[in-house]
Order: C-alpha cells, then sequence, then structure tokens
C-alpha cells in the first residue's frame, strides 16, 4: 500500500498543480453550475477526498482557478503590451487587446473570474491576483496620462470606461450578441474592431 501511494505521487508530480488543470478542464466543459470536485478527482486519478485535502472544498478550488484565471489575463494583456508599437497610446489599445485575446481564448475561465459569488477577501492571494490585472490596465491609462490615474476622480473614471468598454465588448462577443470575423484575417480584424470601439469618444452635438 505504502509503494503504491509513493507512486501514485510521484506519477502525478504536483498533485495541487494537476488538480487546478483538471478543475480548468472540468470547468471549461461544463461551467461553475455543472462544477464537481468529484469528477475533478477523478480526472486526475485520485481519490474524491485528495481535492479537499488541497483547497478544502468546491468554493476553494474556484477561488484557486479564479485566482490562476487573473493571472492569466495578466499575462494575455502584458504579452499584447510587449508586442506593441511602445508609444503610451498603443500600449493602452494592446492592453485592451489582451484582455479580449483572455476572454476568447479562455471563455469559461473569463465568465468564472468575473462571476464569483463574492469579492475576493482581504488579503487574499486572490485579491493580489484580481488587484494585479486591475492595476495592468490601470498603468497603461496612466502612462497615457503622464499621472497615476488612481490618484483623481479623472482619472479613475477614465480607467473605468476603458476598462467596461473592453469588458463590455469581450462579454458581447462570448453571448454572441456582436459576431467576429472568423477567416484568414480574423485576428487583424478583430484588432481593428477594438481600436475603432476604444477610440469613439460620444459627446453631445449641436443640433
Amino acid at each position: 500500500m505504502t509503494g503504491h501511494t509513493k507512486s501514485k505521487r510521484y506519477h502525478h508530480g504536483d498533485l495541487r498543480r494537476a488538480i487546478l488543470d483538471a478543475g480548468e478542464e472540468e470547468l471549461s466543459e461544463r461551467g461553475v453550475a455543472g462544477f464537481s470536485l468529484r469528477r475533478v478527482a477523478a480526472r486526475v486519478g485520485v481519490s474524491h477526498t485528495a481535492p479537499a485535502h488541497h483547497f478544502g472544498d468546491a468554493a476553494g478550488l474556484i477561488d484557486a482557478l479564479a485566482e490562476r484565471g487573473f493571472r492569466s489575463l495578466v499575462d494575455c494583456m502584458e504579452a499584447r503590451q510587449e508586442r506593441a508599437i511602445q508609444t503610451a497610446y498603443e500600449r493602452l489599445i494592446a492592453t485592451g487587446q489582451g484582455y479580449l485575446d483572455f476572454a476568447l481564448s479562455e471563455p469559461a475561465m473569463f465568465r468564472l473570474i468575473f462571476g464569483l459569488d463574492q469579492t475576493p477577501a482581504e488579503g487574499s492571494s486572490l485579491q493580489a491576483a484580481a488587484l494585479s490585472a486591475f492595476m495592468t490596465l490601470a498603468r497603461a491609462v496612466g502612462d497615457l496620462r503622464g499621472a497615476d490615474p488612481m490618484l483623481d476622480p479623472e482619472g479613475r473614471i477614465e480607467v473605468l470606461a476603458c476598462w467596461t468598454r473592453a469588458h463590455g465588448i469581450a462579454d458581447l462577443i462570448l453571448s454572441g450578441y456582436i459576431e467576429l470575423p472568423d477567416g484568414e484575417n480574423a485576428e487583424a480584424e478583430r484588432d481593428a474592431f477594438f481600436r475603432n470601439m476604444l477610440a469613439v469618444n460620444l459627446s453631445p452635438r449641436d443640433v
């Protein structure tokens, strides 16, 4: 029995990571409503109590997955920033395009991180991951403004405007209300669409 246990542990390597990977697969296939610790355990090939040992319960595993999701969102935004022409405006556009990249490549995770039943606990690693994602966007806005946007009301409004525009586009795409091209130049057309959406600045007009 002992030998078998050691072999199992060696086979799975980092069991916590394996459970998270399986949880992400479960989430992708079934969504939060159909999420099951037992099925996650079955995917990994461990007892149904193994996930509970690492995460407590389904809610604990969901929080850990959400933390991973926020960090993946940051990775997508930063990857786009690195590819962009290095001007403040282009980096801001790229940040939003990275936001879309994440939503379209990981729709179940996108739904999860912005659909949690409650806000992350104060001081938790999940809260830190969520804040990191928000500040990635806020810094991009700040670079364009030449000042920390979180220090004055107008700057905070600009950050929220950029966030809600990127998030709204992503959500409407995933919900089927905005149809994207799917041909050979789909990414370029999507990027151009997002650029045009972000550039729209509505204001009262004389009639």
